[in-house]
């Protein structure tokens, strides 16, 4: 009988810690919101420009399967999160060559954010994502109570930062600018 109080009590104070974690990092409107930054020893243009290259994103970005850029502002995203597939579109809502890049989700998975790039020295950027995402579901809901989003989030800043450093240079550049709608 006490083995079962103590199960109980064990059960009901996890379930208060997961409902105050899945709380903790919400939005006003119920979204969850990560900010995570790395520093990046390339110069700023380095890292803006790589970051304009959406199509290679999977090679450093773990859950990403593909990205396909259908114009100047829309993306097509087919990823795997939380062990299930899915496609949404996404819309870049304003972009301003060498200092950031925002979007939001249009179509299927919610989300939206702003990727910023700061100039700490002429080889070294810090490199700052804050997104704002709706985890879809109990599985989604526990893995970002969890911290999953964010240690993902850091795994593939940290990704990135590797893949850039090694090669020294971009793979490609689009200096193009979207004003803010």
């Amino acid at each position: 009988m006490l083995n079962r109080v103590v199960t109980v009590a064990a059960l009901a104070v996890g379930g208060m810690m997961l409902s105050k974690q899945m709380k903790k990092n919400r939005t006003q409107n119920g979204d969850s919101s990560i900010i995570e930054a790395i520093e990046v020893n390339v110069p700023v243009r380095t890292a803006y420009n790589q970051f304009t290259q959406f199509e290679d994103f999977p090679q450093f970005m773990k859950s990403v399967k593909e990205i396909r850029q259908l114009d100047d502002k829309r993306l097509h995203w087919k990823a795997n999160i939380a062990g299930e597939d899915k496609e949404w579109d996404a819309e870049i809502t304003e972009q301003i060559p060498d200092k950031r890049i925002a979007w939001r989700s249009i179509g299927g998975v919610h989300n939206a954010g702003v990727v910023t790039f700061h100039k700490i020295s002429d080889d070294v950027t810090r490199v700052t994502l804050q997104m704002d995402y709706q985890p879809d579901g109990v599985l989604e809901a526990i893995g970002d109570a969890l911290g999953a989003v964010r240690m993902e989030t850091r795994a593939n800043l940290s990704n990135y930062k590797e893949m850039l450093e090694k090669r020294g240079a971009e793979t490609g550049a689009w200096r193009g600018k979207i004003n803010q709608h």
